[in-house]
C-alpha cells in the first residue's frame, strides 16, 4: 500500500429484488483503499465490479457490511452528507462520458467543482488533458476521445481523494484508450488520489499497483502487480 487509508470496507452486501427474484450482486467483500494506490477491480460482466465502484461513490447503499471513509461510516451520512461526499471527495469517470450536451466543456467541469474545496480551474484542468483549443466546444462537436479526455478533466479537476473509473477505455479504440489511461495514470500519481478502474481486460489491469478479481460478487483474488506496467507500454 502506497499511503494513508482512505476507504475501509467490511462484509459488503448487495442484493437487487425483482418480483420474488433476487440477485446477490456483492458477497461479503473486504477491502482497503489507500492515496496514491491504482487498483484495478477484473472480472466478467455480472461479476459485481461497478456496483462495488457505486457503493464507494455514494451513488448506491450496501444491504449489509460498511464503507468508512476516513474513519466515517457512509451508512450514517443522510442524503445531503452523501451528495456533499461526492461532490468533495470523489471523481467519477465513466464509460458513456456522461457530460452535459448544453453545457461547453469548460461549464461540464465547472459545474463538478461547485462544492469542491480546492479545485483545479476549469481551463488548466481542462490543459492537462489537452483540450486546450477544445474546452469552449459543446460535446456533440468533440470526438469520442476527446469527450473522455473532458470526462477526466471533471473528475480531476476537484482534487479527488477517490478516483473511480469504470471501464473507461470501453467505447474508445486501443490507442485513445491508452492515452486516456496515461491520463488517469497520471492524475493518480500526480493526485495522490486513490484510484479503482474497473475493466474486464487483464492487459489493462496490468497497470495497477493491485488487482482484485471479482466472481460472482466475491473478490476471489488478490495480486500486485511488481513491477506495475506503464500504460504506454499495454496495448490489447
Amino acid at each position: 500500500m502506497r499511503g494513508e487509508k482512505i476507504h475501509s470496507v467490511r462484509g459488503l452486501t448487495r442484493i437487487y429484488r425483482t418480483g420474488p427474484d433476487e440477485v446477490h450482486a456483492l458477497r461479503g467483500v473486504d477491502l482497503d483503499l489507500c492515496s496514491g494506490e491504482l487498483v484495478a477491480l477484473l472480472g466478467p460482466s455480472g461479476s459485481g465490479k461497478s456496483t462495488l465502484l457505486n457503493l464507494l461513490g455514494g451513488l448506491d447503499r450496501p444491504d449489509g457490511g460498511e464503507i468508512r471513509f476516513r474513519g466515517e461510516a457512509l451508512a450514517s451520512f443522510d442524503r445531503r452528507a452523501l451528495a456533499d461526499y461526492r461532490r468533495r471527495h470523489v471523481g467519477f469517470v465513466f464509460q458513456s462520458y456522461n457530460l452535459i450536451p448544453s453545457l461547453t466543456a469548460r461549464e461540464n467541469v465547472e459545474l463538478a467543482c461547485d462544492r469542491a474545496a480546492r479545485p483545479i480551474a476549469a481551463a488548466d484542468a481542462l490543459e492537462q488533458v489537452g483540450l486546450s483549443a477544445r474546452m469552449d466546444h459543446f460535446p456533440g462537436q468533440l470526438s469520442g476521445g476527446e469527450q473522455q479526455r473532458a470526462a477526466v478533466a471533471r473528475a480531476i479537476a476537484k482534487r479527488p481523494e477517490l478516483l473511480l473509473c469504470d471501464e473507461p477505455t470501453g467505447a474508445l479504440d486501443s490507442r485513445t484508450g491508452v492515452q486516456i489511461l496515461e491520463l488517469i495514470e497520471r492524475c493518480s500519481v500526480e493526485l495522490g488520489a486513490a484510484t479503482v478502474l474497473v475493466t474486464h481486460n487483464g492487459a489493462i489491469a496490468a497497470m495497477a499497483d493491485r488487482v482484485l478479481s471479482l466472481v460472482d460478487g466475491k473478490i476471489v483474488e488478490a495480486r500486485r502487480n511488481a513491477p506495475r506496467r506503464k500504460a504506454r507500454d499495454i496495448s490489447w
